[in-house]
């Protein structure tokens, strides 16, 4: 489109911001986007290492940890965040604020809070059936009801903001730089039938479990393959549960780089995705096919919904989610058939361009033109003041 205001954009991280984690990686990612189209952004975002930020990131503090939707997630809540970001907004002049996750205890609700003027709220968790997944109460609705936009990630993730706060949201999926993925050199270190898995493998809904079990049944088969595992976490406990075999056929990278990250799923003979639940969009499904790696992923809604399961271009394979002999016999069948091998491959690369920041920064762009149509700036609010020993702070 052209004829658009450069715009000054304020976007708000719940989660420690040097912590792997999907919105984080969205929402640098749409930073970029944004700058590249010529916008100002500035991040407000917790950390633990303040020394090591992008110049525009800014510090909210320290991040505690949480439970959270079957993780650990690491947020700044409290009168210290509530200064922060008060003043960020105060000194940002900013044409827009973009909250994530704003109904969760974090520094989006506080800005939600905060905040007079334009707001955007992306909301990226699926928990259906958990209510107290949010900060349900009677202070959370008003808030919520501030945003001028309201974006979902997923269906599923629109189906958990209708639920249990009552209100709508426009879906637009989380990006990726489809020709990072799909252009590149790739490695033959690991051998030629690679079984890949890249996440946060500690976390038991991330599903780890289950493909090493899988795995092990694929050895008992006298199959050939070699696992790849990347990401955090400590890997002694699950070589512990393997047998020598696997053991021996598999490899822990630890945390990648995203270059790295990119050469692997190019290299991969397949994907595996074996999550039991939690996952609102599933962008590493997105990316493994743009890099050319046949995906066989469980069959949660989200997964579903991003490989178009039931359609006659789905581009993946579902495998019933939980169940180790689902599982293997649908790697067993894709290891063996490089023929629906090179299928999932044309399919899966073609299908997640639609996940190409080129269309989705648009779509999310086109909000931030409609919601500052106005001219109307981002300003402070009433002051927020929070309990404590019987006084206020």
């Amino acid at each position: 489109m052209t004829n658009r205001r450069k715009l000054r954009i304020g976007m708000v991280s719940p989660y420690g911001w040097d912590l792997p984690g999907g919105v984080q990686a969205h929402i640098r990612d749409l930073a970029l986007y944004c700058m590249d189209q010529g916008h100002e952004v500035s991040v407000l975002a917790p950390a633990m290492d303040e020394s090591d930020l992008e110049s525009w990131v800014q510090s909210s503090g320290r991040p505690v940890s949480i439970p959270y939707n079957g993780a650990v997630a690491r947020v700044a809540f409290g009168p210290v965040a509530n200064r922060r970001v008060r003043k960020w907004i105060q000194e940002g002049n900013f044409d827009l604020l973009h909250l994530h996750e704003p109904a969760i205890p974090s520094l989006s609700l506080l800005a939600c809070w905060a905040a007079e003027g334009p707001t955007v709220g992306t909301f990226h968790v699926s928990a259906p059936k958990q209510r107290a997944i949010y900060a349900v109460g009677p202070i959370l609705e008003p808030a919520i009801e501030k945003l001028h936009a309201r974006i979902a990630v997923s269906q599923t993730a629109r189906a958990t903001l209708v639920e249990h706060i009552a209100t709508d949201a426009v879906v637009i999926p989380n990006g990726i730089n489809h020709s990072a993925f799909a252009i590149g050199d790739r490695t033959s270190e690991f051998g030629s039938r690679t079984i890949g898995f890249i996440g946060r493998f500690e976390e038991p809904r991330k599903g780890l479990s289950l493909l090493i079990e899988s795995c092990e049944q694929l050895i008992l088969s006298n199959i050939e393959f070699t696992l790849v595992i990347a990401g955090p976490g400590d890997p002694d406990p699950f070589l512990a549960s393997m047998s020598d075999a696997l053991q021996s056929r598999t490899r822990f990278l630890g945390r990648i780089s995203d270059d790295r990250k990119q050469q692997l799923l190019r290299s991969l003979t397949l994907y595996v995705a074996p999550n039991t639940g939690g996952e609102s969009f599933g962008i590493i499904l997105a990316e493994a096919m743009a890099a050319g790696a046949p995906v066989i992923a469980s069959n949660i809604p989200a997964f579903s919904n991003v490989l178009d399961a039931g359609t006659a271009g789905m581009a993946g394979m579902l495998f019933e989610s939980e169940n180790c002999s689902s599982l293997t016999e649908k790697i067993s069948m894709l290891l063996e058939d490089s023929s629906q091998r090179a299928r999932l491959q044309g399919v899966g690369i073609e299908h997640a361009k639609r996940y190409d920041w080129s269309s989705v920064g648009e779509s999310v762009i086109d909000i931030y033109q409609l919601v500052t149509s106005s001219g109307e700036k981002v300003r402070l609010g009433s002051e927020l003041r929070f309990a404590r020993a019987g006084r206020s702070e």
